[in-house]
């Protein structure tokens, strides 16, 4: 399909697309691949249904995007260690990822973007939101911004908001005690569309730079319940073959854990970032 006739239809107000009409199993022609990409830096989350890919074309297609690269807590699978099984058994209460955050921020260099494909749904529920960080800055009063020009936010992989929804960190072999962090400007710009962008997320930022927990922890649950209010959101309801592309240097993310008995299995594919400026 020529980029220039490309469907996409907005799914929420404020973030968030749905790209028709592509077989991402094909190799597109490189004006396709440009389109989406820039569909994805215009709306920061954008959705493909019915991609029915096999492992090899899932991450010949994410290498079109970026450079796939390896979760640091959970093998991938047989054969294509960059794709991260995603998983959550009927028998488990606490499903992976369900807590707002942007993707491994206690790395230096945090992912550029995510993907994320559904292969086995619940019956019903199991969605995933999205929230606009860009908006989450620039909705801020000049004085908050002030504030946070100068402040650094410290991330770590063992925070309790991210290891709760983490089950299977710890049980794979060399991750037991392992603790990543990471200092990154609160107030960051995205290095593409030069926009600022609050990054800061409940799943993994500890404290401020120079600062305590406990003098960091009444700033900081200001800024992540402003980031996540509902007009900021979007909520993307999954179909089996469905495919999320989300720009993890200004969008967040949470997955509903409304699917009690049931089972979920996604394949994740992070690509690499830059260090946040």
């Amino acid at each position: 399909m020529p980029a220039e006739v490309l469907e996409i239809t907005r799914v929420g107000g404020v973030i968030g697309a749905e790209i028709h009409g592509v077989d991402l199993a094909r190799d597109l022609p490189d004006r396709v691949v440009a389109a989406i990409r820039r569909a994805l830096l215009d709306h920061l989350a954008v959705f493909f249904r019915d991609q029915n890919l096999t492992p090899a074309q899932y991450r010949a297609f994410a290498a079109r995007i970026g450079t796939p690269i390896e979760y640091p807590f959970v093998p991938g699978i047989e054969g294509f260690p960059e794709i991260t099984p995603v998983l959550k058994r009927p028998d488990q209460t606490i499903n992976f990822g369900g807590v707002w955050h942007s993707d491994t921020t206690y790395l230096p260099e945090p992912p550029m973007a995510t993907l994320l494909l559904a292969r086995e749904l619940p019956r019903v529920g199991g969605d995933t939101e999205f929230a606009n960080q860009y908006l989450a800055y620039e909705t801020l009063s000049d004085g908050m911004k002030s504030l946070l020009a100068g402040l650094r936010g410290v991330a770590r992989s063992d925070k309790a908001e991210a290891s709760r929804t983490r089950e299977d960190r710890g049980k794979q072999p060399g991750t037991g005690g392992e603790v990543l962090t990471a200092e990154h400007p609160v107030i960051r710009t995205h290095p593409e569309t030069g926009r600022k962008v609050l990054f800061v997320n409940i799943a993994h930022t500890a404290r401020f730079s120079g600062m305590t927990e406990e003098e960091s922890l009444p700033l900081l649950r200001f800024l992540w319940k402003h980031q996540t209010r509902p007009e900021l959101t979007c909520r993307f309801s999954w179909s089996p073959g469905a495919l999320a592309l989300w720009d993890n240097r200004c969008a967040q993310h949470q997955a509903i854990n409304d699917y009690q008995g049931q089972k979920r299995l996604m394949h994740r594919i992070t690509l690499a970032g830059d260090m946040p400026r």
